[in-house]
């Protein structure tokens, strides 16, 4: 597929292809912040790293790719107004909740908490000897001051192999965990050679977020931790170069 630079401003970079504007967000421009026992990368704007180019993507408002070490994490703080969901990549995710909800979860899996008027949460690495990483995402809700609530997404044993799985949605359908926000997220994992297709319609915009591998995004290549965005209507085809984990945003 034709491509051509087509602007640059800053760390961005719009690639024109044939169907439509593709955003990049590559991973070395991303905010980053080592405090030791926390390695993270962040896509947007968070904490002490403020860029005004890069606030967000619609209602999409943080995604930081979090590394942590043993025995380590993030003691219990509040949070309001903001749909929160963690996707492990690697180890083990111990959380607790002031909803009463306490879990671990293991790589492939989703918690997903609307804090609404108000929650208060712990989260850590379980293990005093294995590493763990996770991206933290969070997207704004439709409304303020929900009722907090929360729910998870476990992989079932046919979505081993498949490309592309529905695991975050309005409505819950298909077994997905439900946001309040008119979002699908789907979890994207190929294997060498194999592509997705994703229709983008009309009035919406998709983040694709590469967590692991690389993959072309209708002929643009991407890394781990590279992003791509796009706004107009049409077909986004996603093909791995190698073993390649992403989640793919489709919003509002």
């Amino acid at each position: 597929m034709a491509l051509a630079v087509i602007a640059e401003s800053g760390h961005a970079v719009a690639m024109k292809t044939m169907t439509n504007t593709l955003n990049i967000r590559r991973a070395d421009e991303r905010g980053h912040a080592d405090h030791g026992w926390l390695d993270s990368h962040h896509t947007f704007s968070f904490a002490d790293y403020y860029d005004p180019a890069h606030m967000g993507f619609r209602s999409l408002r943080v995604i930081n790719d979090d590394r942590i070490a043993p025995g380590m994490g993030f003691g219990t703080h509040p949070h309001r107004d903001m749909e929160i969901f963690s996707y492990v990549l690697e180890g083990a995710l111990e959380h607790k909740y002031s909803l009463g909800n306490g879990r671990v979860l293991r790589p492939g899996q989703i918690q997903l908490m609307s804090a609404g008027r108000g929650v208060t949460h712990s989260e850590f690495n379980p293990s005093a000897t294995e590493p763990m990483r996770l991206l933290q995402i969070w997207i704004q809700p439709r409304q303020r001051g929900l009722t907090p609530s929360y729910t998870e997404w476990h992989p079932q044993s046919g979505h081993t192999d498949e490309p592309k799985v529905l695991v975050i949605s309005p409505d819950g359908r298909d077994g997905s965990a439900t946001i309040h926000q008119d979002a699908a997220v789907y979890r994207v994992r190929l294997k060498p050679g194999q592509s997705v297709l994703h229709e983008l319609k009309p009035g919406r915009g998709a983040w694709l977020q590469i967590a692991t591998g690389a993959a072309t995004l209708n002929g643009v290549a991407l890394e781990a931790g590279d992003g791509a965005s796009a706004e107009e209507p049409g077909t986004l085809t996603l093909q791995a170069t190698e073993p390649t984990e992403a989640l793919l945003f489709d919003l509002a």
